[in-house]
């Protein structure tokens, strides 16, 4: 019951949701519905000179992924982008952070989209709460089926109105399709690339909503991963016409790599302690990791080891 205890004190793993999954819930992206606080801790808006553009998640304090066909243009700069996070209003004050380097896939091909995604690189980390977790890397191996699939975004919300836009962030369900079928509908399909539709309803991605995670979990309750990233379709909402993501797990060493080269390894859960493996000595340092840590975590950290301290001290 202790370390039950214990576990609160500590941030928030990968791919949890503690403010939504804690609170009780009541039953616009194409045909969706508005998301609720903290469902979606991981998503982030890309914005340029403050407007929205694409869609990303917080892999970890200092990254972002998304994909590459958003800066297609080479003459997006890093200096004018900058990350929100920690809400589902745009038009609210969450935390923004601005973005020091932009990696595409070197090889993507905008032709047939192979290969699209990208890192953001950002100029200072992310302090988790319960508003901004990381989401978690693609489980190897996958499942053999997911229980429960979501898309979000605040792309347009009517395919056939371009300002449709919304401040809010939307939701809907998804389904991952089978490949093969897939490839009848689109013949230039790729080992890169999955679909998901849901079932036979017009719930889709569209324009603003690229770059957005496909998360998944295995089982009721259980966290959240990100199996694919948003990327492109033949239209938004077409019923028979499912939206076509890139598949993150072909990808996780090349995001290792590259956070390695830029001197800002990936190390996806650093805030994550195993509160449950008792130290072999009562040193408050081993057992406080709190320290190493930014500083608006220092207090919850704090607390636990003023709390170890006095169980040794029972021993």
């Amino acid at each position: 019951m202790i370390w039950f205890y214990l576990w609160f004190l500590f941030p928030a793993e990968c791919g949890t949701r503690p403010l939504y999954d804690s609170k009780t819930r009541h039953s616009r992206i194409i045909g969706g519905q508005e998301a609720e606080v903290g469902e979606f801790p991981w998503q982030v808006s890309i914005q340029e000179k403050r407007h929205h553009f694409c869609g990303g998640s917080i892999l970890s304090e200092w990254w972002i992924i998304t994909v590459a066909h958003c800066f297609y243009d080479e003459e997006v700069s890093p200096i004018e982008l900058t990350v929100k996070m920690g809400t589902n209003d745009l038009a609210a004050s969450p935390m923004e952070i601005q973005v020091a380097n932009i990696i595409r896939h070197k090889n993507f091909k905008r032709a047939n989209m192979d290969n699209d995604i990208a890192l953001l690189l950002l100029a200072s980390p992310i302090h988790f709460n319960d508003l901004t977790v990381p989401i978690c890397l693609p489980l190897h191996p996958a499942p053999s089926s997911w229980h429960e699939c979501w898309v979000a975004g605040w792309g347009i919300t009517n395919s056939d109105d371009k300002s449709s836009m919304t401040t809010d962030l939307m939701k809907v369900p998804m389904r991952i399709t089978d490949w093969k079928e897939c490839t009848k509908v689109f013949p230039m399909l790729t080992n890169n690339m999955l679909c998901a539709a849901y079932d036979n309803e017009s719930y889709d991605a569209c324009q603003g909503d690229s770059g957005g995670p496909l998360v998944c979990s295995a089982e009721p309750g259980s966290r959240w991963y990100q199996v694919g990233i948003i990327s492109w379709g033949r239209s938004c909402g077409q019923k028979g016409s499912p939206g076509i993501y890139t598949v993150l797990s072909n990808y996780t060493q090349w995001i290792e790599k590259i956070a390695q080269i830029e001197g800002k390894p990936l190390n996806s859960e650093p805030w994550r302690v195993s509160v449950k493996k008792k130290a072999g000595n009562h040193s408050q340092f081993s057992k406080c990791p709190a320290l190493s840590y930014p500083q608006s975590w220092l207090l919850p950290y704090l607390l636990s080891c003023v709390l170890l301290r006095a169980l040794s001290n029972w021993e």
